[in-house]
């Protein structure tokens, strides 16, 4: 045997019984969620046992009444709506604010991004006060418009994408402009083609802030026809429709299932962006 080879396959090892430890450890809770929503109301409150974890006959139609006991359907229109123009308008946003940060020169651009920092230190109530003030006096509140505005650009996205923009080759953006292309041209033809990972990773991470946000909706919305999923699940979860854990857990369940089939698609794209993937000069 090749000497330190028996000490590098043990730390191998231990490096992957850590990685799957952790994600059963992050997987638990959603496999829980998941079963509790198949079992019957006996089976949630009798004493946990091995044999108790299994539902014994998968209730199925726990779903169907979650759906229809929180109106699901009829919110469902308006989470798809918000999550999805907030994706699209806060993905370009940030591209080209943190391209104009990367690239280019001019005035003010050292407290622009310092501003991005800032806005990235500070609690989301404290910003949240400010938003809520601005999109009332814009005449936003108990609108749609009032849970997509306020997004549309982060300083998480900006600082984002200023790191992902200065990976890119600065022959690329040269022999662009010697093409005779303007500076919007040049992020469209050389830049933004190198930024498919860290596009796709942003706009998973704007997606799912989009589709789980809470506290903002519940203070902008107060129509019914205004709501999204996340405040008809909570509504639920309290017994205002129902007192039922597996109800719950299954309206839980499909509140997240979406998430879970946006990552899937996209892990690649996001880790990707995350192992620092980009071009380099002379790649």
């Amino acid at each position: 045997m090749i000497p330190g080879t028996r000490p590098a396959l043990v730390w191998r090892l231990l490096a992957h019984l850590a990685v799957w430890g952790v994600a059963l450890s992050m997987a638990a809770p959603l496999l829980w969620m998941l079963l509790t929503a198949l079992k019957t109301e006996p089976e949630t409150t009798a004493p946990v046992t091995w044999a108790s974890l299994l539902p014994r006959s998968p209730q199925w139609g726990n779903f169907v009444r979650a759906w229809r006991e929180a109106g699901l359907g009829a919110v469902l229109f308006n989470t798809l709506l918000v999550s999805l123009l907030t994706t699209l308008l806060a993905v370009a946003h940030n591209a080209l604010a943190g391209y104009a940060l990367a690239r280019l020169r001019f005035r003010g651009a050292r407290a622009a991004l310092w501003a991005c920092i800032g806005a990235m230190l500070l609690p989301m109530q404290v910003t949240f006060l400010f938003a809520y003030a601005f999109a009332d006096r814009l005449g936003y509140t108990d609108t749609l418009a009032g849970l997509i505005v306020p997004f549309l650009s982060s300083g998480f996205g900006i600082l984002m994408m200023r790191e992902a923009c200065a990976r890119v080759p600065a022959s690329l953006l040269e022999a662009a402009r010697l093409d005779g292309l303007g500076t919007l041209g040049v992020f469209m033809v050389a830049v933004r083609p190198a930024l498919r990972a860290s596009l796709a990773a942003l706009a998973v991470i704007t997606f799912v802030n989009a589709w789980n946000a809470f506290f903002w909706p519940l203070l902008m919305v107060d129509s019914a026809s205004n709501r999204t999923m996340s405040l008809a699940v909570a509504d639920l979860s309290t017994g205002l429709y129902v007192q039922s854990w597996p109800v719950q857990m299954a309206a839980g369940t499909i509140l997240v299932l979406p998430l879970v089939l946006v990552y899937l698609v996209a892990q690649r794209a996001f880790q990707g962006a995350f192992a620092g993937s980009g071009l380099k000069e002379g790649a």
